[in-house]
């Protein structure tokens, strides 16, 4: 039973869309009656639904307004015969999160992921584009500054398309680097007012630099977010761990299924997650395509590449299915 016109909206989408998405995958008809949401169909299907609708009410209830990600990400759930449990993730704390960032997990590897960073002092996240994995690593990042559990921000990733040499492009430092660093600075200026970002920047509380600037530094108090890993040498990556100094932390993060490295060339997120994987102090997540929160065709997308990955590889030479 619904309590409201208001719940039955953001239950099944201001236009429908999130009666329309559960109905295209789905093979039910769901009829809004008021106060009462009636499902038609299967058993199976109508029971599958049923809960999955209770999920996203309690979620409504707990303040969440469903969004069509949050339909994928549960039918994906129910279908693999797992609750959604939408209610519990959703009404729960948003994982250590300041509360003004309006930011929470949206699926359960994004709830590992966040558990990890607050437990470990270096945190490896690998998994596909959309899983939120630089996004949440900024939230957390932005959460340590603001609560002042360190005194600065460092962000950086590999500049592999200009082979981290960037003299011979054309502008001043900051022209050179930001096509290269615009995906932080986005995700930054989602969080924190671009003025505050500015003064941030112009004191070096927050500190964006392509990877190679990372060379010969120690990183004291600080907490650093090394982005697209994957596109790191093995060199880099010892290069970054081992800047770190008292009171750090660091996320890296990365899809290593994206390696834009020359052909031969070992990528150092591949090799770090082999040799770290038993160290104390270190966690290493892996995100899947069930933890894609960006358009519901990102998902399909990223299903599609690995179906055609895995296909391609049965047909090569010497390869087996």
């Amino acid at each position: 039973m619904l309590n409201s016109q208001e719940e039955a909206i953001k239950l099944l989408g201001k236009n429908g869309e999130l009666r329309k998405r559960i109905q295209d995958e789905a093979p039910v008809r769901i009829v809004d009656r008021g106060a009462k949401v009636v499902i038609m169909g299967d058993d199976p299907e109508v029971a599958m639904v049923g809960q999955l609708l209770a999920e996203m009410l309690a979620a409504v209830r707990s303040g969440h307004t469903p969004t069509l990600a949050d339909v994928t990400f549960a039918l994906t759930e129910a279908r693999g015969s797992r609750p959604p449990e939408l209610g519990a993730l959703y009404s729960d704390s948003a994982r250590g999160l300041r509360p003004e960032i309006a930011i929470k997990p949206r699926t359960r590897g994004q709830m590992r992921y966040l558990d990890a960073i607050r437990a470990h002092g270096v945190t490896l996240a690998i998994g596909p584009a959309g899983t939120g994995k630089t996004y949440l690593a900024m939230a957390a990042a932005v959460t340590a500054l603001l609560n002042k559990e360190v005194n600065r921000l460092i962000l950086t990733r590999p500049a592999v398309e200009a082979g981290e040499s960037l003299g011979f492009l054309p502008g001043d430092l900051q022209q050179k680097v930001n096509p290269y660093l615009r995906p932080l600075y986005d995700a930054l200026y989602s969080m924190v007012d671009v003025e505050r970002v500015r003064r941030m920047i112009e004191r070096e509380t927050i500190e964006v630099a392509p990877l190679a600037f990372m060379r010969g530094r120690t990183l004291d108090h600080a907490f650093a977010i090394l982005d697209e890993a994957q596109n790191t040498t093995s060199e880099q990556m010892k290069m970054f761990l081992t800047r770190l100094g008292e009171g750090s932390r660091a996320i890296i993060t990365g899809d290593i299924t994206q390696i834009d490295l020359p052909r031969g060339t070992r990528s150092g997120l591949v090799e770090a997650q082999r040799i770290l994987r038993d160290t104390e102090g270190i966690a290493i997540i892996h995100l899947h395509r069930s933890d894609v929160v960006r358009h519901p065709l990102v998902q399909r997308i990223v299903d599609a590449y690995e179906t055609a990955s895995e296909v391609g590889d049965a047909s090569e030479p010497g390869k087996t299915s």
